[in-house]
This record gives C-alpha cells, structure tokens and sequence, in this order.
C-alpha cells in the first residue's frame, strides 16, 4: 500500500488550497459539517489516543505506534505536516495510504462538501477519518495539527486516551501569546472521565492543564507524578501507577526523547484491552521510525559532499524549545566543530531558535526554504545568528552551504535545522 510516485494525487490536493482563502482558520463549524455530510465516520473509529503539545506530538506518536505493531496490532495513524509526498500523513493499518485510495477519498470529500469553504487540514483530515472507519484496525494514533481545542482532529468526542507533550511557545498568532494561553488550547482535548496523560511541562501550562481536566472531571496520569521515565545505566526505566519496566533507550536520539517515549508508555500502559509485554515494549523502542528528529544522513548526494570524518544531521525542530533540546545534543559534540544550515519560515523566531546554539555552533549558513512562500528570507536568518552571538552568512542552497562547509575543516559535523518543511527538502534532494 506504499504510495508510487506520480503526480495525480498532488493536483486533487492543489484543489484543496481554493477551498478557502486562508491556510489556517481554526474553527469546527465547517469540519463538523462536512463529517455530518459523510456520515460522521469520527464516531465509528477504533480505540483513539489523541495527542497534542507543541513539541514531540510526533515522535510520542511514532513510538507508540512501533510498540503496538511490535505487539502484533494494526494501526492507523493521523500526524502533520508530511515530509515529502502526502501520504505520510496518513498510514492505514500500518502501511501509508495507496495513490488511488488517497485520490478517491479526497474527491468523495470534495462532492459532500459541494464547494463549501473548509481549510486543506479540515477536509484532508475528513478524509482520514473515513479512510480510518472504512479500513479494519485495532487503535488511531491521532495528532493535532494546531492547538487542540478548535482543531480538526477535536471532532473525537470520545477517544480512549489523551496525551499533552510539552507545551511551548509556537503559533501566537492563532493560539496566544503565553505559554498559559496556548496550554489552554492544548487541553481543550481533553474529555470528561477519560484518563489525560501529561508530559513534562512548564508550570504555568501545568496549572492550566490542571484546572481544565477538575473542571472536566478527566484523570491526570502526569510525568514526575503519576508515571516516570528516567535513564539509567544503558537503557530508562519506566515507572507508572501499574507498569515497572526496565526498558533500552528508544531508538530516536536525544534526551528529549526519553521523556517523549516516556508519555508514549504512559498512553499505552493507560489503554484499556491491550496486551503489552515488557519485551514487546523493549522491541519496539529499538524499531521507531521518525524522519528528521536527529536523523543522521549517511548516504544520498548531499552526504556525499562530506569527508568520512564528517557526520550529517536534520532536524525539524524550529522554536526556542525545539533550540534548547538541539543544544542539549550539541554539548555533548564538543569533539568536532559544529556548522548549521539553517532555513525558517518567517512566522517563526529566529533568534529565539538559534539563541541556545549559540555557544556550540562555529558559523551558521542561512538558506531560503525552497518553493516555500513563506520563507524567512536569508539575510533575515544570519542577522538574527549574528544577533545572538554565531558567525552567519548566507549560502544560495543547502548542497552550496554543505559544499564550502567541507572546505573549513578536516572534520567536524553539519546539522541542518530550523523547519520541517526545510527538512522535507533536504529528505526529497538527498534520496
């Protein structure tokens, strides 16, 4: 069910973008419409556990989703934005959604919505939803695109468990200018009795999350309360209310992750009428699968440009939290010199992202994401590295940047960094 390549399935989804003049419009008037039309297909799902946060809503997603089908379950799963082609948001039973399934979904949306205003993410995510009804599963891994309280995926009125990763600042202008305010639209997932798995947090977005699930009578399964996952030795242990494991570290790297598979286990040990073995477990936290979290590249065009004594890294990861967790990596790298490629979009806080990477990071190059008309211009991301103390220029290309990068040192290491959608990039020109 792979999807082939092929440019059919590209145009169906251009139409989309002419559905309504804006990109975003948080709103569940014009999804809630469009699913009465299909026949509300959100309320015939398998068991959901529904996820939003700012920062690891993904990588808590694919770990989950490893340790089930390492179990043996068929697995649907939901997460944003893809990468390179569509059809990695939406995988069916395991396997990402097939050309001509993709294609048919989305214009049977298209004839129920009768050229009504709805967003791209809104009738995309219609889709998903029927494809999830249609298509025999035993759960839904489903992430939010935006927020939580107004996002598309909200039409779940009853999913088996939620989950909140980190909370930060990303988004203000749809979600607000605290990190109080955006907790609040996070934990709008949340669902009365229904257990609410919470990872690390700032204390300010924990007293929001707090208050909404009293007022909701939802149970907290919190980090560092009700559940841990702490390193030790070679691997992490995970404590929970029932669960006391002795488990390897996951396979995506960073320390970060050991918290994010942390909340992963926390959902699963929460999900009712599934059999999860601790060797299960440890197996599939060895298989995760996350493109452009701490990927290392070490093969393709781009991989190439380097001597063997060079190591290539992406990264999605694109505001100030996401700088902090890259900065973590980056102290532990203090063996070779660090050079970073950096493209952003121009929503995004330049300065506040590199700021953390400041100490670590010998020069910076700043790229125009390609193709993307909301790319922060480069001059604009070197002044902001320049304003936080790194040494920037600006490159006309990722493979330009990696090329002269290769000429300053014997050795050393090049992260690319700073958007998902630069990310997407760099994984389609490096294949």
């Amino acid at each position: 069910m792979t999807a082939p390549a092929g440019p059919a399935s590209d145009r169906v989804l251009a139409r989309l973008m002419r559905l309504h003049p804006k990109k975003i419009d948080l709103s569940l008037d014009r999804i809630e419409r469009l699913l009465h039309a299909l026949g509300n297909p959100q309320n015939r799902l398998p068991p959901v556990i529904h996820v939003a946060g700012t920062n690891g809503k993904g990588s808590t997603v694919a770990t989950m989703r490893a340790c089930l089908e390492a179990a043996g379950y068929r697995v649907h799963a939901y997460t944003s934005p893809h990468l390179v082609r569509f059809h990695e948001r939406i995988r069916l039973a395991g396997a990402l959604i097939d050309e001509e399934e993709l294609i048919a979904l989305i214009e049977e949306c298209e004839r129920a919505n009768d050229e009504a205003p709805i967003t791209f993410f809104e009738i995309t995510t219609a889709a998903a939803f029927l494809a999830f009804a249609r298509v025999p599963a035993d759960v839904v891994l489903l992430e939010t695109g935006l927020g939580g309280r107004l996002d598309a995926t909200n039409l779940v009125n009853c999913p088996a468990v939620t989950a909140i990763t980190p909370v930060s600042l990303d988004h203000q202008a749809f979600l607000g200018d605290t990190i109080a305010a955006i907790a609040g639209e996070k934990a709008g997932i949340l669902k009365p009795g229904v257990a609410a798995v919470i990872g690390p947090q700032e204390p300010e977005a924990e007293r929001v999350i707090e208050d909404r699930a009293a007022a909701i009578a939802a149970p907290l399964y919190r980090w560092e309360r009700e559940w841990r996952c702490t390193p030790g030795g070679t691997g992490m242990r995970y404590e929970g209310e029932g669960w006391d494991l002795d488990l390897p570290l996951p396979s995506l790297r960073g320390a970060h992750q050991i918290a994010n598979a942390g909340t992963a286990l926390a959902c699963l040990e929460r999900l009712v009428g599934f059999a999860l073995p601790e060797a299960t477990l440890a197996e599939g936290l060895r298989q995760i699968e996350w493109p452009a979290r701490l990927q290392r590249l070490t093969r393709g065009p781009l991989a190439a440009h380097l001597g063997p004594d060079w190591e290539l890294w992406l990264d999605g990861g694109h505001n100030p939290s996401a700088g902090l967790v890259l900065a973590e990596v980056a102290a532990e790298w203090r063996d070779r010199p660090l050079f970073l490629v950096t493209g952003m979009l121009n929503t995004k806080d330049g300065a506040g992202f590199l700021a953390p990477l400041a100490h670590y990071a010998r020069r910076l190059y700043a790229v125009v994401i390609p193709g993307e008309e909301n790319a922060l211009p480069a001059a604009e991301i070197a002044g902001a590295a320049r304003h936080v103390g790194i040494e920037a220029c600006e490159a006309i290309s990722v493979d330009a940047a990696i090329r002269e990068i290769a000429t300053r040192a014997p050795a050393g290491r090049v992260l690319i960094c700073g958007s998902l959608h630069l990310a997407g990039c760099v994984l389609a020109q490096n294949a």
